[in-house]
Formats: structure tokens, C-alpha cells, sequence
């Protein structure tokens, strides 16, 4: 039992650091695209657009496949499989991160930037002091269920074999003949969940004091 768990735990860590590594880096790349998206130049919203619906029109187990062969049979270029899994991911989250940030920013009024401007902020200071922090509010519950989500999502990293915590389940289970792993693994994501959850339930706390 206690070697089981040891190596359940083994997998955790994997999936822990595919999960810390998409936000590192899926969080600000969707700021760029939410700004593309909401450009007023025509060609660099129509560019947006395209990668927007490429990304949200196809699974992100077909993406994860996709980033890990297409290179070596378009450009023989290689790389492992966990690098290939973080940008695979981080490319799909940005994304979506990218709507919600660009949805957080039209749910605030143009009349705060206009206040703002009257009171003698600057561009910058109006956006860090005024616009950011109410779209920080709005935005945290949609951000909340996307992090959520991407603790499971985490799981479809196996597809191109990476050992994270549900693939060294299903690899457990079958060699004890036991369901038991996949048991335990639930256990496990649901304790994720619950911590991801209880981060964004604070954070909402915090932010509570802005109108």
C-alpha cells in the first residue's frame, strides 16, 4: 500500500508541475491576445480570431499530439514529451484566458477611464489603479472554473506519455489488478480541486471592497 502510494505520489508531482507550468505561462500570454482580439487594426483581430477559433474548435488532446509530432515530420525538430505538453497546454489556456481577460475589460465602463483622465491620471495609472483592479474582480470566478478545469485537464498529458498522476494509476491498477490507484487518484484531484477552489474563494473575499 504504502509502495503504491509512494509512486501515486510520484505522478502527483508530474501533474502538479504541468498544472503550475500552463499558468505560468498561459496567464500572460492571453494579455496579447485579449489586446489582438480587441485591436482596432482589422488584420491583427482577424489573425486573433483565426488562432481563437483554431484552438477552441479542436480537443486538446488532438493540440497535445499535434505539438509533439508535428515538428519532428515538418521540420525534424524533436523535443521531449513534458516540454511538449506544457506548451501544448499553455497555448490552449492562453486562450481562453485571453477571453476572459478581453470580457473582464469590456465589463468596465468607459466612463471610469474618462474620470480618471478628468482627475489627472496618467494612461498607466489609470489602467493599474482603476481598470485592472475591477477587472480582477470580475474576471476571478470565470478564472476560478478555467484553473479548475485545467487540474483535470492535466490528465490528458498521458496521451503522448507523459507519467502524470492518472496515467500512473491506469498503469498501477492494471499491474495489482486493482482498482484501488484510480480510487486513490480521484482522491488526489479532488484534493487539487479543493485547494484551487478555496485559493479563488479568498481571493473573491479580498477583492469584495471594490464597486
Amino acid at each position: 500500500m504504502i509502495k503504491m502510494l509512494l509512486v501515486m505520489l510520484q505522478g502527483t508531482v508530474v501533474t502538479i508541475q504541468v498544472f503550475f507550468l500552463t499558468l505560468l505561462f498561459a496567464l500572460p500570454l492571453g494579455l496579447p491576445i485579449a489586446a489582438a482580439r480587441m485591436s482596432k487594426n482589422r488584420f491583427v483581430a482577424q489573425i486573433a480570431n483565426i488562432f481563437m477559433l483554431i484552438i477552441r474548435g479542436t480537443p486538446l488532446m488532438l493540440q497535445l499530439i499535434f505539438v509533439y509530432f508535428a515538428p519532428y515530420h515538418l521540420f525534424h525538430v524533436s523535443y521531449d514529451r513534458f516540454t511538449a505538453a506544457i506548451i501544448a497546454m499553455a497555448i490552449n489556456y492562453a486562450a481562453y484566458f485571453a477571453e476572459i481577460y478581453r470580457g473582464g475589460i469590456d465589463a468596465v465602463p468607459d466612463g471610469q477611464s474618462e474620470a480618471a483622465k478628468v482627475l489627472g491620471y496618467t494612461r498607466n495609472q489609470t489602467f493599474f489603479r482603476i481598470i485592472l483592479p475591477q477587472v480582477i474582480k470580475r474576471i476571478t470566478p470565470a478564472m476560478g472554473n478555467e484553473v479548475i478545469n485545467l487540474v483535470k485537464d492535466t490528465a490528458l498529458v498521458q496521451v503522448i506519455g507523459v507519467a502524470e498522476l492518472l496515467h500512473v494509476a491506469q498503469t498501477t491498477s492494471s499491474r495489482l489488478f486493482s482498482t484501488m490507484p484510480i480510487f486513490v487518484a480521484g482522491i488526489f484531484y479532488f484534493v487539487m480541486n479543493w485547494a484551487v477552489s478555496a485559493a479563488f474563494l479568498q481571493l473573491e473575499k479580498k477583492l469584495s471592497y471594490y464597486r
